[in-house]
């Protein structure tokens, strides 16, 4: 007898999910880290990604934060391709730039996905409430990453 697959995550789910992973976290700035997650998929969205990509948005930081583990995004009812591109994005402890950017390239929708990420990251108005030793870091580190990425522009 084999097994009925799990019913697929839907986005509303997803985002549910994640929303409720990150929920009291904040970001650098101070903000609840859920506006970053929804301005990341809202980016993947306006950039022409897929149900996929935006969902790995939502998901982008939750395995790297240790908001979920890697055995539920392993056993969560997502498809490979969303799993696949999560662990792209997921930086690793003590992994160089280089090697992470050469996951993201070699794993087939996650540039979208953290070109999103980069942007918001990124927006000067964000960066504006950081003290100026934080701004100057993030932003070389964020353009290094484009450049890294083949992102111009």
């Amino acid at each position: 007898m084999t097994e009925t697959p799990p019913t697929p995550l839907t986005p509303a789910r997803i985002e549910a999910i994640a929303r409720a992973a990150h929920a009291g976290q904040t970001d650098k700035a101070g903000r609840p880290y859920e506006e970053h997650l929804r301005a990341v998929a809202e980016g993947v969205r306006a950039r022409g990604g897929d149900e996929e990509q935006i969902a790995a948005a939502w998901l982008h930081d939750a395995v790297e934060d240790d908001a979920l583990s890697e055995q539920w995004l392993r056993e969560a009812a997502l498809s490979d391709r969303t799993k696949d591109i999560v662990r792209a994005v997921t930086k690793r402890t003590g992994e160089p730039p280089e090697a992470y950017a050469a996951r993201i390239l070699a794993t087939p929708g996650a540039l979208l996905v953290k070109e999103a990420d980069l942007a918001h990251n990124a927006d000067p108005a964000r960066l504006a409430v950081l003290d100026e030793t934080t701004r100057t870091r993030l932003t070389e580190k964020y353009a290094r990453m484009r450049a890294l990425l083949g992102l111009t522009g």
